[in-house]
């Protein structure tokens, strides 16, 4: 058995698309994963399962059709990846707050990773299926937002702060 973090797009994110935590564990369980386990209100859960990363996704996004409503779209990442992500952040030392930093998971490899324009003083860095993001003046009012890299990247993307990365790699690494 292997451990994973689920990120589901867009739920709980203002009065839209509220989804109780103690709901999506047993709708979790439902659907095959083991030792379900939910961080903060905001789409994120960890588990153990047997499947592969795709499967999971799939799984995950049927279930959220039946227990809630369609559409929720899902991205699944392992152990490995998780600790891989925290590893490389490659702005993790230009940050003099790691609040401002962020990661936005991208569903896919894109299939081009540039996307040219000055953002400063928010900067980003597209390595894989991940985009690692430093905004000075707080994501909330940056124009490299979720919105952003999924219309520049073309593939579906859910952005997580910081401390969220760290709290879920501790958590699939327990």
């Amino acid at each position: 058995m292997s451990r994973y973090a689920a990120l589901l797009r867009g739920i709980n994110v203002g009065s839209q698309n509220k989804v109780p935590m103690a709901e999506l564990r047993l709708a979790m369980t439902e659907a095959g994963l083991e030792d379900v386990d939910t961080y903060i209100q905001s789409g994120n859960i960890t588990f153990e399962a047997t499947y592969g990363v795709l499967e999971l996704e799939q799984r995950i996004e049927k279930q959220m059709s039946r227990s809630f409503r369609p559409g929720i779209r899902t991205i699944v990442r392992s152990q490995a990846d998780l600790e891989r992500i925290v590893r490389s952040n490659p702005l993790l030392n230009k940050a003099s707050d790691v609040a401002k930093l962020h990661v936005t998971f991208l569903g896919t490899q894109p299939m081009n990773c540039e996307v040219p324009g000055d953002y400063a003083p928010d900067e980003f860095t597209v390595i894989g299926r991940e985009v690692y993001l430093h905004c000075p003046g707080g994501y909330g009012t940056s124009k490299i937002n979720n919105a952003f890299f999924e219309r520049k990247l073309g593939v579906v993307a859910t952005t997580r702060n910081w401390k969220t990365v760290t709290a879920l790699q501790r958590l699939v690494s327990r």
